[in-house]
């Protein structure tokens, strides 16, 4: 484990939807790191979950896998029960799922547009609801938003756009219904991060990339570090905030 730094999160138990792979493995596997117990859930990705809790475990920590298609909505209440269930409470949701699809507006088809609902704005909205029933006082809810929700430089991006703006929107109206309880609710917004689904060495990429102050992709361990501060008790007074992480993108 981090034997160098302050385990933040010892006694807590945190839930990170999309959690085998990219951003999702990167939270979850820190969020261990700092204390925590922590499941994942995924959808067609097993081997990848698998080796992420078998990394949480030599290191030292707790972790579960659990198979939850974000898009199904039973699923996604029962891997909260699981997580309850396994380790005995939630303090931490971090919403990683997310899925999207590009192209021009005329052209882009309703079952794409379903599917972005179902998992970035229903899914969401699931595991935050079924979550917010069982955290504990002084919980954490994060979500994993995007830097588009504020720009989008490119065509064809809108109903990815919409889909995180109505996060940006849930984060707030969520802060004030969970404030009297000590919970705090936060929007990372990352921008590009060098992934299996984003890798920084595409031409789509060589075109991102002067949109970024830096001048560079982001690593998923960027953002992980990132959720880790929010759900941290040195975060306690930040919610409601909808936070960039991406290089400058929306400077």
């Amino acid at each position: 484990m981090r034997a160098n730094i302050t385990r933040k999160l010892a006694g807590k138990v945190a839930l990170v939807t999309g959690g085998s792979r990219g951003i999702g493995a990167a939270i979850a596997k820190r969020l261990a790191a700092d204390g925590a117990a922590v499941a994942l859930t995924y959808s067609a990705s097993p081997a990848k979950a698998d080796e992420v809790v078998r990394s949480i475990k030599a290191a030292g920590g707790k972790a579960l896998a659990i198979k939850a298609d974000a898009a199904d909505t039973e699923a996604v209440r029962l891997a909260v029960a699981k997580t309850i269930g396994t380790f005995g409470g939630i303090d931490i949701l971090v919403n990683n799922a997310g899925a999207l699809a590009i192209a021009p507006i005329e052209q882009f088809s309703l079952e794409d547009f379903e599917k972005l609902i179902a998992v970035n704005v229903r899914g969401l909205f699931v595991a935050t609801q079924e979550a917010a029933r069982h955290l504990r006082e002084d919980g954490r809810i994060i979500h994993i938003g995007s830097t588009n929700s504020e720009r989008m430089p490119f065509v064809g991006g809108s109903v990815y756009a919409l889909t995180k703006g109505a996060v940006a929107g849930f984060t707030k109206g969520l802060a004030r219904d969970l404030g009297p309880r000590g919970i705090t609710v936060n929007n990372v917004q990352p921008g590009p991060i060098d992934t299996d689904m984003n890798p920084a060495n595409t031409d789509f990429a060589c075109d991102t990339v002067p949109f970024t102050a830096l001048l560079r992709y982001g690593q998923p361990d960027e953002i992980a570090s990132f959720v880790a501060y929010l759900a941290s008790p040195e975060a306690s007074f930040i919610t409601g905030a909808s936070l960039l992480a991406d290089g400058g993108y929306a400077a």
